[in-house]
Protein backbone atom coordinates (compact mmCIF):
# COMPACT_ATOMS: atom_id res chain seq x y z
CA UNK A 1 0.00 0.00 0.00
CA UNK A 2 1.62 3.18 -0.70
CA UNK A 3 2.33 5.71 1.68
CA UNK A 4 -0.25 8.22 0.66
CA UNK A 5 -3.20 5.59 1.04
CA UNK A 6 -1.86 4.28 4.26
CA UNK A 7 -2.17 7.62 5.30
CA UNK A 8 -5.88 8.32 4.46
CA UNK A 9 -6.57 4.98 5.67
CA UNK A 10 -5.18 5.76 8.98
CA UNK A 11 -7.31 9.09 9.29
CA UNK A 12 -10.39 7.43 8.19
CA UNK A 13 -10.36 4.78 10.63
CA UNK A 14 -8.68 6.65 13.81
CA UNK A 15 -9.29 10.35 13.76
CA UNK A 16 -13.29 10.01 14.31
CA UNK A 17 -12.95 13.51 16.01
CA UNK A 18 -12.13 15.52 12.85
CA UNK A 19 -14.50 13.73 10.24
CA UNK A 20 -17.91 12.81 10.01
CA UNK A 21 -19.25 9.33 12.53
CA UNK A 22 -17.89 6.16 10.98
CA UNK A 23 -20.33 3.21 10.48
CA UNK A 24 -18.96 -0.21 10.65
CA UNK A 25 -19.95 -0.58 7.36
CA UNK A 26 -18.30 2.42 6.27
CA UNK A 27 -14.83 1.81 8.22
CA UNK A 28 -14.92 -1.94 6.31
CA UNK A 29 -16.06 -0.36 3.08
CA UNK A 30 -13.02 2.40 3.39
CA UNK A 31 -10.30 -0.02 3.87
CA UNK A 32 -11.55 -2.56 0.97
CA UNK A 33 -11.80 0.45 -1.45
CA UNK A 34 -7.94 1.83 0.06
CA UNK A 35 -6.53 -1.72 -0.78
CA UNK A 36 -8.47 -2.23 -4.64
CA UNK A 37 -7.70 1.96 -5.32
CA UNK A 38 -4.04 1.65 -3.76
CA UNK A 39 -0.84 2.74 -6.77
CA UNK A 40 0.28 -0.91 -6.16
CA UNK A 41 -2.73 -2.41 -7.67
CA UNK A 42 -1.85 -0.87 -11.06
CA UNK A 43 -5.18 0.28 -12.26
CA UNK A 44 -6.44 -2.91 -11.81
CA UNK A 45 -6.20 -3.36 -15.83
CA UNK A 46 -6.30 -6.77 -17.49
CA UNK A 47 -3.35 -8.77 -17.03
CA UNK A 48 -1.47 -6.98 -13.95
CA UNK A 49 -0.34 -8.28 -11.00
CA UNK A 50 -2.67 -5.45 -8.86
CA UNK A 51 -5.82 -7.39 -11.13
CA UNK A 52 -4.63 -10.67 -9.89
CA UNK A 53 -4.17 -9.29 -6.06
CA UNK A 54 -7.14 -7.36 -6.41
CA UNK A 55 -8.79 -11.07 -6.71
CA UNK A 56 -7.06 -12.44 -4.02
CA UNK A 57 -8.47 -9.92 -1.83
CA UNK A 58 -11.56 -10.46 -2.79
CA UNK A 59 -11.42 -14.55 -2.62
CA UNK A 60 -10.08 -13.83 1.30
CA UNK A 61 -12.94 -11.91 1.81
CA UNK A 62 -15.40 -14.03 1.09
CA UNK A 63 -13.61 -16.49 2.68
CA UNK A 64 -13.54 -14.79 6.02
CA UNK A 65 -17.46 -13.93 5.69
CA UNK A 66 -18.16 -17.59 5.50
CA UNK A 67 -19.14 -17.91 1.86
CA UNK A 68 -19.19 -21.19 -0.07
CA UNK A 69 -16.87 -21.85 -3.20
CA UNK A 70 -18.22 -23.00 -6.33
CA UNK A 71 -15.47 -24.11 -8.49
CA UNK A 72 -12.64 -25.96 -8.04
CA UNK A 73 -10.37 -23.36 -8.16
CA UNK A 74 -11.95 -22.25 -5.02
CA UNK A 75 -13.82 -18.71 -5.41
CA UNK A 76 -12.16 -17.88 -8.87
CA UNK A 77 -14.15 -18.71 -12.66
CA UNK A 78 -11.05 -18.88 -14.57
CA UNK A 79 -11.15 -18.38 -18.70
CA UNK A 80 -8.86 -17.18 -21.19
CA UNK A 81 -10.49 -14.10 -23.02
CA UNK A 82 -10.69 -15.29 -27.00
CA UNK A 83 -8.08 -13.69 -29.05
CA UNK A 84 -10.84 -13.47 -31.91
CA UNK A 85 -13.43 -11.45 -29.54
CA UNK A 86 -13.76 -8.34 -30.63
CA UNK A 87 -13.27 -6.90 -27.39
CA UNK A 88 -10.21 -7.91 -27.77
CA UNK A 89 -9.35 -6.14 -31.23
CA UNK A 90 -7.04 -3.63 -31.05
CA UNK A 91 -6.72 -3.51 -27.09
CA UNK A 92 -3.98 -6.70 -26.61
CA UNK A 93 -5.87 -8.60 -23.86
CA UNK A 94 -6.53 -11.44 -26.09
CA UNK A 95 -5.13 -14.67 -25.02
CA UNK A 96 -4.80 -13.34 -20.77
CA UNK A 97 -6.53 -15.30 -18.33
CA UNK A 98 -8.64 -13.41 -15.79
CA UNK A 99 -10.99 -14.58 -13.37
CA UNK A 100 -14.66 -13.45 -12.11
CA UNK A 101 -14.50 -13.93 -8.00
CA UNK A 102 -17.76 -15.96 -6.93
CA UNK A 103 -18.55 -16.58 -3.58
CA UNK A 104 -21.94 -18.56 -2.70
CA UNK A 105 -24.77 -17.95 0.17
CA UNK A 106 -26.90 -21.32 -0.09
CA UNK A 107 -30.17 -20.67 0.10
CA UNK A 108 -32.91 -22.72 2.91
CA UNK A 109 -36.13 -24.11 2.22
CA UNK A 110 -38.11 -24.04 -1.31
CA UNK A 111 -36.50 -20.91 -2.23
CA UNK A 112 -33.25 -22.33 -2.23
CA UNK A 113 -33.27 -23.66 -5.79
CA UNK A 114 -33.67 -19.94 -7.08
CA UNK A 115 -30.87 -17.25 -7.10
CA UNK A 116 -30.39 -13.91 -6.25
CA UNK A 117 -26.88 -12.62 -8.25
CA UNK A 118 -25.22 -9.48 -6.77
CA UNK A 119 -22.18 -8.41 -8.76
CA UNK A 120 -20.04 -5.50 -9.36
CA UNK A 121 -16.90 -5.38 -11.39
CA UNK A 122 -13.69 -4.77 -10.04
CA UNK A 123 -11.39 -4.06 -13.11
CA UNK A 124 -10.20 -0.78 -13.96
CA UNK A 125 -8.43 1.33 -16.95
CA UNK A 126 -4.87 0.03 -15.74
CA UNK A 127 -2.41 3.12 -16.81
CA UNK A 128 -5.23 4.84 -19.00
CA UNK A 129 -5.03 4.69 -22.44
CA UNK A 130 -8.16 4.84 -25.30
CA UNK A 131 -11.01 4.34 -22.57
CA UNK A 132 -9.53 7.21 -20.26
CA UNK A 133 -11.10 10.58 -20.60
CA UNK A 134 -7.42 12.31 -19.57
CA UNK A 135 -5.23 11.26 -22.54
CA UNK A 136 -2.17 13.47 -21.69
CA UNK A 137 -2.13 10.79 -18.19
CA UNK A 138 -1.54 8.34 -20.80
CA UNK A 139 1.25 6.03 -18.44
CA UNK A 140 -0.03 6.65 -15.24
CA UNK A 141 -2.07 4.46 -13.01
CA UNK A 142 -5.93 4.93 -12.97
CA UNK A 143 -7.07 4.10 -9.63
CA UNK A 144 -10.41 3.79 -9.98
CA UNK A 145 -11.48 3.97 -6.87
CA UNK A 146 -14.94 4.75 -7.42
CA UNK A 147 -15.37 2.97 -11.21
CA UNK A 148 -15.28 0.37 -9.43
CA UNK A 149 -13.38 -0.40 -6.30
CA UNK A 150 -16.76 1.11 -4.67
CA UNK A 151 -19.04 -1.20 -6.20
CA UNK A 152 -16.96 -3.86 -5.48
CA UNK A 153 -16.69 -3.24 -1.66
CA UNK A 154 -20.00 -2.36 -1.45
CA UNK A 155 -20.32 -6.93 -3.06
CA UNK A 156 -18.45 -7.27 0.28
CA UNK A 157 -20.14 -5.20 2.32
CA UNK A 158 -23.59 -6.63 1.66
CA UNK A 159 -22.30 -9.93 1.78
CA UNK A 160 -21.54 -9.38 5.21
CA UNK A 161 -24.48 -8.19 6.31
CA UNK A 162 -26.69 -10.37 4.43
CA UNK A 163 -24.21 -13.05 6.30
CA UNK A 164 -25.79 -12.72 9.97
CA UNK A 165 -28.87 -11.18 8.99
CA UNK A 166 -31.31 -13.79 6.31
CA UNK A 167 -33.44 -16.35 8.36
CA UNK A 168 -35.55 -19.21 7.42
CA UNK A 169 -36.40 -20.24 3.50
CA UNK A 170 -34.98 -18.10 1.34
CA UNK A 171 -33.37 -17.66 -2.51
CA UNK A 172 -29.56 -18.75 -2.19
CA UNK A 173 -27.18 -15.38 -3.46
CA UNK A 174 -24.40 -15.24 -5.63
CA UNK A 175 -21.60 -13.19 -5.07
CA UNK A 176 -19.93 -11.98 -8.16
CA UNK A 177 -17.33 -9.25 -8.95
CA UNK A 178 -16.77 -9.59 -12.38
CA UNK A 179 -13.52 -9.04 -14.69
CA UNK A 180 -13.14 -7.12 -18.08
CA UNK A 181 -16.10 -5.12 -17.88
CA UNK A 182 -13.90 -2.07 -19.00
CA UNK A 183 -13.14 -4.23 -21.94
CA UNK A 184 -16.63 -5.36 -23.04
CA UNK A 185 -18.85 -6.51 -20.46
CA UNK A 186 -16.40 -9.92 -20.95
CA UNK A 187 -16.63 -11.40 -17.61
CA UNK A 188 -20.30 -10.57 -16.89
CA UNK A 189 -21.02 -12.27 -20.44
CA UNK A 190 -19.15 -15.36 -19.37
CA UNK A 191 -20.92 -15.83 -16.12
CA UNK A 192 -24.11 -15.60 -18.01
CA UNK A 193 -22.51 -18.24 -20.09
CA UNK A 194 -21.68 -20.39 -17.74
CA UNK A 195 -23.64 -19.46 -14.13
CA UNK A 196 -23.14 -21.68 -11.76
CA UNK A 197 -26.82 -22.87 -11.10
CA UNK A 198 -28.87 -23.12 -14.65
CA UNK A 199 -29.64 -19.39 -15.81
CA UNK A 200 -33.01 -19.53 -15.79
CA UNK A 201 -32.93 -19.98 -12.03
CA UNK A 202 -31.55 -16.47 -11.18
CA UNK A 203 -34.35 -14.34 -10.60
CA UNK A 204 -32.50 -10.60 -10.33
CA UNK A 205 -29.69 -9.38 -11.00
CA UNK A 206 -28.30 -6.36 -8.55
CA UNK A 207 -24.99 -4.61 -9.72
CA UNK A 208 -23.77 -1.89 -8.02
CA UNK A 209 -21.71 0.19 -10.21
CA UNK A 210 -19.73 3.60 -9.19
CA UNK A 211 -21.60 3.96 -5.66
CA UNK A 212 -18.97 5.85 -3.76
CA UNK A 213 -19.65 9.35 -4.18
CA UNK A 214 -22.88 9.55 -2.66
CA UNK A 215 -24.06 13.75 -2.87
CA UNK A 216 -26.92 15.20 -1.36
CA UNK A 217 -28.43 11.74 -1.09
CA UNK A 218 -28.88 10.77 -4.59
CA UNK A 219 -28.96 7.55 -5.65
CA UNK A 220 -29.80 5.96 -9.03
CA UNK A 221 -31.92 2.44 -9.06
CA UNK A 222 -31.33 1.90 -13.07
CA UNK A 223 -33.30 -0.49 -14.37
CA UNK A 224 -36.71 -0.61 -11.86
CA UNK A 225 -38.63 -0.88 -14.30
CA UNK A 226 -37.62 -4.05 -15.44
CA UNK A 227 -39.97 -5.88 -13.16
CA UNK A 228 -43.44 -4.97 -12.33
CA UNK A 229 -42.45 -4.93 -8.49
CA UNK A 230 -39.40 -3.08 -8.20
CA UNK A 231 -40.42 0.39 -7.94
CA UNK A 232 -42.97 -0.28 -5.16
CA UNK A 233 -40.70 -1.96 -3.14
CA UNK A 234 -37.48 0.32 -3.83
CA UNK A 235 -39.83 3.34 -2.59
CA UNK A 236 -41.04 0.56 0.50
CA UNK A 237 -37.17 0.51 1.71
CA UNK A 238 -36.40 3.91 1.00
CA UNK A 239 -38.85 5.07 3.86
CA UNK A 240 -36.00 4.11 6.13
CA UNK A 241 -33.03 5.63 4.22
CA UNK A 242 -34.51 8.63 3.35
CA UNK A 243 -32.46 9.07 -0.41
CA UNK A 244 -33.04 11.18 -2.77
CA UNK A 245 -34.10 8.13 -5.21
CA UNK A 246 -34.67 7.77 -8.56
CA UNK A 247 -35.94 4.64 -9.48
CA UNK A 248 -36.37 4.50 -13.27
CA UNK A 249 -35.14 3.32 -16.45
CA UNK A 250 -34.26 -0.55 -18.56
CA UNK A 251 -31.83 -2.80 -17.95
CA UNK A 252 -29.38 -1.73 -20.49
CA UNK A 253 -26.30 0.36 -19.99
CA UNK A 254 -23.15 -0.19 -20.53
CA UNK A 255 -22.32 -1.85 -16.88
CA UNK A 256 -22.31 -5.70 -16.10
CA UNK A 257 -26.75 -6.00 -15.65
CA UNK A 258 -27.23 -5.52 -19.29
CA UNK A 259 -25.75 -8.80 -19.64
CA UNK A 260 -27.86 -10.87 -17.40
CA UNK A 261 -31.23 -8.01 -18.65
CA UNK A 262 -30.07 -9.45 -22.32
CA UNK A 263 -30.95 -13.03 -21.25
CA UNK A 264 -33.86 -11.99 -19.95
CA UNK A 265 -33.46 -11.84 -15.99
CA UNK A 266 -35.18 -8.56 -14.26
CA UNK A 267 -32.34 -6.20 -13.33
CA UNK A 268 -31.43 -3.00 -11.17
CA UNK A 269 -28.08 -0.98 -11.06
CA UNK A 270 -27.26 1.23 -8.40
CA UNK A 271 -25.33 4.19 -9.00
CA UNK A 272 -24.44 7.70 -7.36
CA UNK A 273 -24.33 9.49 -10.95
CA UNK A 274 -21.28 10.50 -12.95
CA UNK A 275 -18.24 13.10 -12.07
CA UNK A 276 -15.85 15.18 -13.53
CA UNK A 277 -13.32 12.50 -12.20
CA UNK A 278 -15.08 9.95 -14.00
CA UNK A 279 -11.98 7.44 -15.93
CA UNK A 280 -9.30 9.70 -15.20
CA UNK A 281 -6.54 9.73 -13.08
CA UNK A 282 -8.10 11.66 -10.22
CA UNK A 283 -10.57 8.95 -9.51
CA UNK A 284 -9.13 8.24 -6.00
CA UNK A 285 -9.30 6.95 -2.79
CA UNK A 286 -9.41 10.33 -1.28
CA UNK A 287 -12.46 11.80 -3.21
CA UNK A 288 -15.20 7.96 -1.72
CA UNK A 289 -17.73 8.86 0.65
CA UNK A 290 -17.52 6.03 2.57
CA UNK A 291 -20.67 7.50 4.89
CA UNK A 292 -23.04 7.41 1.80
CA UNK A 293 -21.84 4.08 0.43
CA UNK A 294 -22.16 2.52 4.30
CA UNK A 295 -26.05 3.48 4.05
CA UNK A 296 -26.14 2.57 0.56
CA UNK A 297 -24.84 -0.80 1.55
CA UNK A 298 -27.47 -1.07 4.29
CA UNK A 299 -30.10 -0.03 1.77
CA UNK A 300 -28.73 -2.84 -0.88
CA UNK A 301 -29.05 -5.74 2.00
CA UNK A 302 -32.60 -4.94 2.90
CA UNK A 303 -33.30 -4.94 -0.62
CA UNK A 304 -31.57 -7.71 -1.25
CA UNK A 305 -33.22 -9.67 2.46
CA UNK A 306 -36.40 -8.59 0.16
CA UNK A 307 -35.97 -10.24 -2.71
CA UNK A 308 -34.58 -13.13 -1.23
CA UNK A 309 -37.78 -14.04 0.95
CA UNK A 310 -40.52 -12.77 -1.10
CA UNK A 311 -42.59 -15.93 -1.95
CA UNK A 312 -43.19 -14.99 -5.57
CA UNK A 313 -40.79 -14.57 -8.59
CA UNK A 314 -40.47 -10.25 -9.78
CA UNK A 315 -42.21 -10.09 -12.71
CA UNK A 316 -39.85 -9.32 -16.01
CA UNK A 317 -41.07 -6.90 -17.88
CA UNK A 318 -39.47 -6.43 -21.72
CA UNK A 319 -38.17 -3.25 -22.72
CA UNK A 320 -36.36 -2.63 -25.88
CA UNK A 321 -33.18 -1.84 -26.18
CA UNK A 322 -32.75 1.94 -26.87
CA UNK A 323 -30.45 2.73 -30.24
CA UNK A 324 -29.04 5.54 -31.32
CA UNK A 325 -31.56 8.21 -33.21
CA UNK A 326 -30.51 6.99 -36.82
CA UNK A 327 -32.47 7.79 -39.64
CA UNK A 328 -32.03 7.56 -43.47
CA UNK A 329 -31.03 4.49 -45.52
CA UNK A 330 -28.71 2.60 -43.47
CA UNK A 331 -29.67 -0.91 -42.70
CA UNK A 332 -30.49 -1.43 -39.35
CA UNK A 333 -31.22 -5.20 -38.14
CA UNK A 334 -31.30 -4.93 -33.73
CA UNK A 335 -29.21 -8.20 -33.02
CA UNK A 336 -26.72 -7.42 -29.65
CA UNK A 337 -23.55 -9.28 -30.11
CA UNK A 338 -21.72 -11.31 -27.64
CA UNK A 339 -17.88 -9.37 -27.27
CA UNK A 340 -16.60 -12.28 -25.85
CA UNK A 341 -15.76 -14.58 -28.77
CA UNK A 342 -15.78 -14.77 -32.24
CA UNK A 343 -17.30 -18.71 -33.08
CA UNK A 344 -16.93 -18.53 -36.41
CA UNK A 345 -19.44 -16.23 -36.83
CA UNK A 346 -21.12 -13.69 -34.65
CA UNK A 347 -22.93 -15.17 -31.20
CA UNK A 348 -25.42 -13.25 -30.24
CA UNK A 349 -26.32 -12.10 -27.02
CA UNK A 350 -29.96 -11.24 -27.53
CA UNK A 351 -31.69 -9.39 -29.82
CA UNK A 352 -33.88 -6.06 -29.38
CA UNK A 353 -37.45 -6.31 -29.33
CA UNK A 354 -39.61 -4.94 -32.41
CA UNK A 355 -36.31 -5.36 -34.19
CA UNK A 356 -36.18 -6.68 -38.09
CA UNK A 357 -33.66 -9.57 -36.12
CA UNK A 358 -36.82 -9.94 -33.38
CA UNK A 359 -39.50 -10.70 -35.89
CA UNK A 360 -37.29 -12.81 -38.23
CA UNK A 361 -36.84 -15.28 -35.37
CA UNK A 362 -33.07 -14.51 -34.19
CA UNK A 363 -32.81 -15.68 -30.27
CA UNK A 364 -29.81 -15.17 -28.09
CA UNK A 365 -27.42 -17.87 -28.59
CA UNK A 366 -27.38 -17.85 -32.00
CA UNK A 367 -24.23 -17.81 -34.20
CA UNK A 368 -24.52 -15.29 -37.33
CA UNK A 369 -22.53 -17.07 -39.92
CA UNK A 370 -24.13 -15.29 -43.35
CA UNK A 371 -26.09 -12.37 -44.18
CA UNK A 372 -27.36 -11.79 -47.57
CA UNK A 373 -24.46 -12.65 -49.86
CA UNK A 374 -21.55 -11.82 -47.49
CA UNK A 375 -20.27 -15.00 -45.27
CA UNK A 376 -19.51 -13.66 -41.87
CA UNK A 377 -16.66 -14.58 -39.73
CA UNK A 378 -16.93 -11.82 -37.10
CA UNK A 379 -18.45 -8.48 -36.10
CA UNK A 380 -16.43 -6.75 -38.54
CA UNK A 381 -17.76 -8.99 -41.64
CA UNK A 382 -21.22 -8.39 -39.68
CA UNK A 383 -20.88 -4.73 -40.11
CA UNK A 384 -19.31 -4.44 -43.53
CA UNK A 385 -22.15 -6.60 -44.80
CA UNK A 386 -24.67 -4.33 -43.17
CA UNK A 387 -23.12 -1.55 -45.03
CA UNK A 388 -23.63 -2.68 -48.24
CA UNK A 389 -27.69 -2.86 -48.06
CA UNK A 390 -30.31 -0.75 -47.33
CA UNK A 391 -33.15 -0.32 -45.05
CA UNK A 392 -36.27 -1.88 -47.25
CA UNK A 393 -33.91 -4.93 -48.71
CA UNK A 394 -35.11 -8.15 -47.99
CA UNK A 395 -32.00 -10.82 -47.32
CA UNK A 396 -31.41 -14.56 -46.22
CA UNK A 397 -29.57 -14.77 -42.71
CA UNK A 398 -27.95 -18.05 -41.75
CA UNK A 399 -27.38 -19.15 -38.43
CA UNK A 400 -26.48 -22.27 -36.05
CA UNK A 401 -28.55 -22.71 -33.40
CA UNK A 402 -27.11 -25.60 -31.32
CA UNK A 403 -26.57 -28.56 -33.31
CA UNK A 404 -28.72 -26.93 -36.38
CA UNK A 405 -28.33 -25.17 -39.53
CA UNK A 406 -31.22 -22.18 -39.79
CA UNK A 407 -31.91 -19.76 -42.97
CA UNK A 408 -33.91 -16.92 -41.96
CA UNK A 409 -35.39 -14.09 -43.78
CA UNK A 410 -34.88 -11.04 -42.45
CA UNK A 411 -36.51 -7.12 -44.19
CA UNK A 412 -33.97 -4.31 -42.85
CA UNK A 413 -35.06 -1.34 -41.80
CA UNK A 414 -33.65 1.98 -40.96
CA UNK A 415 -32.86 2.92 -37.39
CA UNK A 416 -34.94 5.38 -35.18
Amino acid sequence: MSRRSKLLLFALVLSPATLPAQSTSSRRIGADIAFLADDARDGRGIGTAGLDASAEYIARTFARIGLSQPFPDGFFQTFTIDPTAPAAAHTGIGGAVVKNVVGVLPGRGPLAGQVIVIGAHYDHLGLGGPNALDPDSTGIVHNGADDNASGTAAVMEVARLLRGRLRGDRRTIVFVTFTGEEEGLIGSTYYVQHPVAPLDSTVTMLNFDMVGRLRDDKLLAMGAETALEFTPLLDSLNADYKFDLKASGDGWGPSDQASFYAAKIPVIMLFTDLHSDYHRVSDDFATINTNGEGRIAGFAADLAVALATRPERPTYNSIPRPEPPKGGTRAWLGTIPDMTGSPGGVRLTGVTAGSPAADAGLQAGDVLIKLGDYDIANLNDMQNALVSYKAGDVVQIVVRRSEETKTLTVTLRSRG
